[in-house]
């Protein structure tokens, strides 16, 4: 039983280090994704005050015409968004397309003039990780925007993890000249939902922030010279630092779904409906959300979030600096290996209720505390494995020891259906391990019952009617010591051995033993007078009685022939004893062994209807020492 669960550990302890991305992406994701949501709902921040986006909507379109509008109209919503004079504009369209000289020029100047415009700029990044020529011919414009510092740190590898691109299609060099550039790269997991924000991407010898990241850092009035990439540790914004992965990226932090953020129709700044007036001292970024244009992501809020707001949140990721991180996996790694071997050693020594207790308590402490880092420390811990490594013990360990007790519960129905009452039958399945099969001593009553003149019974009938009248005498005594909850031992011929106080416990054996003694006799009058009726032979008896310490349990030839038995002395002295019944001319004798048990009842008047005489010391066959024995009798 303790060999599965250590397996099962060991298994996610190796899918913990290795964590497959299709496990990761498409299962660990969605518990994420619950969790993000639950965040949300536990701890809702506002959004930035100062982040607006001016929305190429479907009004706008209707209003203006059909998308793409043409560059004097762009060169007009820019003109206009700058005399409103933001702190910064991000565009998130691509003009990498010439239209006319005339126009084309009116966006430059408009850019130009604006001074703080930061443009999307849009890389190509093959799949796999194939090595790349370095590119020719890289625009200076391109370079200007790179990250100006790259420092590598000890140990770390990054440039092995970077997301590396092969080509670059930027806007129009009028346009990427008097702009800041940031690329637009988006890299969804595998079941299309934006988790993450690649905030530096590597093309040819350079690194390229993202566009939020641009956004962020002219809002708060950084040079581009204290911009700085740590490779795969983070990024350093002046005083501040923003961490990353091996891969350059961080945890989008979403407010929610679509429409977080307040959002102004372009079409009302251009036609000049009062909107404008309140992108002063703003963030400004300009892209589109109606449907036909096509620039719509999939979220864990939502599946139709424009892609203009999905950087506004990541723009104020950046000025909160409150990306979500990816748990290195120590703590899971510590959790998985502690509560495995802990369930592993602990479950199987438990019933079904208690275990289940701690194993639920065990995970829901984990999931607690996984969407405690989550909602209050911006953790992302890995959920899955340790969840499912000891949901899995439980339910393997729950499953193994049901059939095992099954299989025993059926070993226990077999064994002793037919030496106990099926209410001790039931007691031994639901406590097997009252059954003592490995043998043990215990102090128990036993009675020996045994047909007087039988042998010569069997000479002077014939075997058809001695079986008969022998079934039919056995089975009437074999259901009154069932009545009386004893453990019919043996029939060996016409004797019968029966114990009280095994295989379970029983308080009570030797009165028991006593009441099933006069319960037999009783019904042998009874069966005499119907052997009299019919002319039939009738048999009479001899019970002898003892109490005392022997060995009892599962004796016999393993895998051959078994019995649940007793031996020792005590079982002999009744057996003896059973035998003086002829020399006393009476049908019950008991020992003094039992009668010390029953002698505190008969002094306070709780054993009534019942005769106790003292016999005189009788000498027992194979004893030096003589024993005490008293003759029983039921008083009507």
């Amino acid at each position: 039983m303790y060999l599965i669960p250590s397996l099962l550990t060991l298994l996610f302890v190796v899918l913990q280090l290795f964590d497959p991305v299709i496990i990761r992406e498409q299962l660990e994701s969605k518990t994420y994704d619950l969790r993000l949501r639950l965040k949300n709902f536990v701890r809702q921040t506002p959004p930035a005050k100062d982040i607006v986006i001016v929305a190429i909507d479907d009004k706008s379109i209707e209003d203006i015409g059909r998308w793409p509008w043409g560059r004097d109209v762009m060169a007009d919503l820019i003109n206009k968004i700058s005399a409103a004079t933001p702190k910064v504009i991000g565009i998130d369209i691509l003009f990498t397309e010439r239209e006319s000289p005339e126009t084309d020029n009116k966006l430059a100047e408009a850019i130009r003039k604006a001074g703080n415009v930061v443009l999307a700029t849009a890389f190509d990044v093959p799949q796999g990780r194939k090595v790349l020529a370095l590119p020719k011919d890289v625009p200076d414009f391109l370079w200007d925007s790179a990250f100006m510092e790259v420092r590598s740190q000890k140990g770390i590898k990054w440039k092995d993890f970077a997301v590396r691109a092969e080509k670059v299609k930027a806007s129009l060099p009028e346009f990427s000249t008097v702009a800041t550039l940031g690329h637009v790269y988006t890299m969804p997991d595998m079941d299309g939902s934006q988790r993450w924000e690649i905030l530096s991407l590597s093309y040819g010898e350079d690194c390229y922030p993202q566009l939020a990241l641009q956004i962020a850092r002219i809002a708060l009035g950084i040079p581009v010279k204290d911009m700085i990439l740590y490779g795969g540790v983070g990024i350093g914004l002046g005083t501040g630092f923003i961490r990353t992965d091996l891969w350059g990226r961080g945890g989008i932090n979403y407010q929610g779904k679509e429409h977080s953020f307040p959002y102004i129709s372009a079409s009302d700044i251009i036609r000049g409906r009062g909107a404008a007036e309140t992108l002063k001292g703003k963030i400004v970024l300009v892209g589109t959300s109606a449907l036909a244009t096509y620039d719509q992501k999939v979220t864990p809020f939502s599946a139709n979030m424009p892609g203009v707001e999905k950087n506004a949140n990541v723009v104020e990721n950046v000025l909160l600096n409150n990306f979500i991180g990816k748990s290195p996996g120590v703590m899971e790694l510590a959790v998985i290996i502690l509560t495995g071997i802990f369930l592993g050693l602990t479950l199987p020594k438990l019933k079904a209720v208690a275990s289940a207790f701690i194993a639920a308590g065990f995970i829901l402490l984990y999931i607690a505390a996984c969407c405690y880092l989550l909602i209050y420390q911006n953790l992302w811990a890995n959920l899955l494995y340790p969840v499912t490594n000891m949901f899995g013990i439980f339910t393997i360990i729950t499953v193994t020891k049901f059939f095992h007790e099954e299989k025993k519960s059926k070993e226990i129905r077999q064994m002793f259906s037919s030496y106990v009452s099926p209410k001790i039958v039931k007691e031994l399945i639901e406590n097997p391990d009252k059954a003592g099969l490995g043998g043990e001593r215990r102090v128990v009553t036993i009675l020996f019952s045994d047909v007087i003149g039988f042998t010569s019974l069997s000479e002077r009938r014939q075997p058809e009617e001695v079986v008969t009248l022998l079934n039919e005498y056995l089975k009437e005594m074999a259901d009154i010591i069932f009545r009386w909850d004893g453990t019919l031992d043996k029939f060996v011929g016409d004797e019968i051995m029966a114990i009280w106080g095994a295989p379970v416990d029983q308080p009570d054996h030797a009165e028991l033993a006593l009441r099933c003694a006069l319960d037999m006799s009783a019904k042998l009058d009874k069966l005499q007078n119907i052997w009299k009726g019919k002319g039939s032979e009738i048999l009479d008896v001899g019970i002898g009685i003892n109490t005392g310490e022997v060995i009892i349990g599962n004796i016999g030839a393993p895998g051959k022939k078994m019995d649940y038995t007793a031996i020792g002395d005590h079982v002999n002295l009744a057996a003896r004893v059973e035998k003086l019944t002829r020399q006393y001319g009476t049908r019950i004798l008991i020992t003094e062994n039992t009668f010390k048990y029953v002698e505190p009842m008969i002094a306070k008047g709780l054993f009534g209807h019942l005769e106790f005489r003292g016999r005189e010391c009788a000498k027992v066959k194979g004893k030096e020492k003589e024993v005490k024995i008293f003759e029983l009798k039921g008083v009507k």
